[in-house]
């Protein structure tokens, strides 16, 4: 299906983006990525059982409505602050390096999952 393919290949571009910001120190940039990266790949696993698109951007909801694994509906729950956090100064939370390593190392779990569940 070609949707899926191209909602996986958007999830992959935005994981290397994710990478390059961490690469480039600009950490909150990196972990919002990252949560674009596991959107999408969970939204592609929504259009496999589905046959059609979820508009939502929370990450647990996404991942439950596939039926994923508690472990991998946790690390969601995890990603999912940096939807908004990274974004508006007024919830400014201060991703460090760390944080953004952590981020990442969870989208990439997740994103595993899904490629070997599509």
């Amino acid at each position: 299906m070609k949707d899926v393919k191209d909602w996986m290949e958007r999830a992959r571009k935005d994981l290397r983006a994710a990478e390059n910001s961490y690469n480039a120190r600009d950490y909150d940039w990196s972990c919002f990525q990252a949560q674009q990266a596991v959107e999408k790949a969970l939204k592609a696993l929504n259009i496999i059982k589905y046959k059609k698109l979820l508009r939502a951007h929370d990450l647990v909801l996404l991942a439950r409505r596939v039926n994923a694994p508690k472990e991998i509906i946790v690390l969601c729950s995890k990603i999912n602050p940096s939807y908004i956090d990274t974004r508006y100064p007024d919830l400014s939370r201060i991703y460090e390096k760390k944080d953004a390593k952590y981020i990442l190392e969870l989208s990439k779990k997740v994103l595993k999952w899904t490629e070997k569940s599509s």
